[in-house]
């Protein structure tokens, strides 16, 4: 793997943990939402991530082959909504029940955090990888 490896790996990485980030916004900012356009309450969404192979052809080396994070897909969670008896409430069943998502607050921040964790980290490394490529020129020089 080369310099240049590296900072492809970073930089899907750093795709994936955007991605997740805006799911994990798009939760807490619908945490209250009790109707939606299919109808019921809002449905919490997970990010689901994997690892691929990818070649690159670069001058002077055969097809690198090295790891990279792509996202698969977001899915629904299949967590059942929460019944809170609320029965003045306009979305309120016969019983008075409301359903909300099933969405933890505390969860979901500990979750935002740790994505932008990792798409720091993942910057810190395309930081690194570009003061190696800038002082191995310098040598040459």
């Amino acid at each position: 793997m080369n310099m240049f490896s590296g900072l492809e790996i970073s930089a899907t990485a750093m795709r994936a943990q955007r991605i997740r980030a805006e799911v994990v916004t798009a939760n807490m900012a619908n945490a209250e939402t009790t109707r939606t356009d299919q109808g019921g309450p809002y449905q919490r969404k997970q990010v689901v991530f994997a690892a691929s192979r990818f070649q690159r052809q670069f001058a002077g080396t055969a097809g690198a082959s090295a790891q990279a994070v792509r996202v698969v897909g977001v899915v629904p969670d299949p967590t059942p909504p929460q019944m809170r008896y609320e029965p003045g409430h306009p979305d309120a069943n016969a019983q008075g029940l409301v359903a909300y998502p099933a969405i933890d607050p505390v969860a979901e921040m500990a979750d935002l955090m740790s994505a932008v964790r990792s798409y720091q980290m993942n910057a810190s490394a395309v930081n690194a990888t570009k003061q190696m490529i800038q002082q191995s020129l310098d040598l040459i020089r």
